[in-house]
C-alpha cells in the first residue's frame, strides 16, 4: 500500500531528506502499489458481497520498477547528488511479485477490480494421507525422505 508501514515511499523520503543514499535491492525489482483508500473499498466490497469461502484477488494495476520510483522521488524532491545504492536481493526475495490475476486462474465478480481465484480441489482422503506420511517422515528427521 502506498505510504503504509512497510512501503518504500516513507523510507525513500527519509533517505532523500538525509542526503541519501536511497537503497534499492535490485535495479530490476518491480512491485505493485495501491492506495490505502482503494484497497479498503475493495476489501469492504468483497466482504459485503462475497458468499464465503472465496479467495478474492484484487487487480493491482501495472507493476512499478522500484529503481524508477526512487529516481522519480529524488527528482521531485529537488535534492542534488542523492545516489541510489543497490544492496542486492535478500534471501527468498523475488524480482517480480506473483499476483494471481491471470484470467485463466480467476473468474469475474460483481466488481471489475475484484476476481475470485479458481483453486484446484484436492481429495480430502489423499490430503490426510499425505499429511500423515509427512508427519511420520518428520519424526525420523530423514531430510532426503522429506524432500520426496
Amino acid at each position: 500500500m502506498l505510504g503504509s508501514n512497510g512501503s518504500v515511499i516513507p523510507l525513500f523520503k527519509e533517505q532523500i531528506k538525509n542526503g541519501g543514499p536511497v537503497t534499492v535491492t535490485d535495479e530490476n525489482i518491480v512491485r505493485f502499489f495501491m492506495l490505502i483508500p482503494e484497497a479498503c473499498k475493495l476489501v469492504l466490497e468483497a466482504g459485503t458481497k462475497g458468499n464465503g469461502g472465496e479467495i478474492f484477488v484484487f487487480d493491482m494495476g501495472q507493476p512499478v520498477k522500484i529503481a524508477d520510483l526512487a529516481k522519480r522521488m529524488i527528482a521531485l524532491s529537488g535534492a542534488k547528488d542523492v545516489k541510489i545504492e543497490y544492496t542486492g536481493l535478500r534471501e527468498g526475495e523475488k524480482l517480480y511479485e506473483e499476483v494471481l490475476n491471470e484470467l485463466e486462474n480467476t473468474k469475474p465478480t460483481f466488481h471489475e477490480k475484484i476476481r475470485i481465484a479458481q483453486v484446484r480441489e484436492y481429495d480430502y482422503e489423499d490430503v490426510c494421507r499425505a499429511i500423515d506420511d509427512l508427519v511420520e517422515t518428520a519424526k525420523h528427521f530423514d531430510e532426503q525422505q522429506l524432500r520426496v
